[in-house]
């Protein structure tokens, strides 16, 4: 998912890039904006995958909870 996000803000960057030389001022805010939430559900997706990574397995409080008996 996060490489979709990564395109997503790539492309609209462009685009509003393009529509700034354009003069067109407010859609190129428009998409410059949409732009940086794509790139901020990036960054999200990146983030979860490292929580996932590092969350430890479930079964482990089990087996902590059988040893302190």
């Amino acid at each position: 998912m996060r490489r979709f996000w990564i395109i997503v803000a790539s492309a609209l960057a462009v685009t509003a890039l393009i529509l700034f030389l354009r003069s067109d001022y407010e859609k190129a805010f428009i998409a410059a904006t949409v732009g940086a939430v794509s790139w901020m559900l990036s960054y999200r997706a990146q983030m979860r995958d490292l929580v996932r990574a590092n969350e430890p397995p479930e079964n482990l409080d089990d087996d902590l909870e059988k040893d302190e008996d």
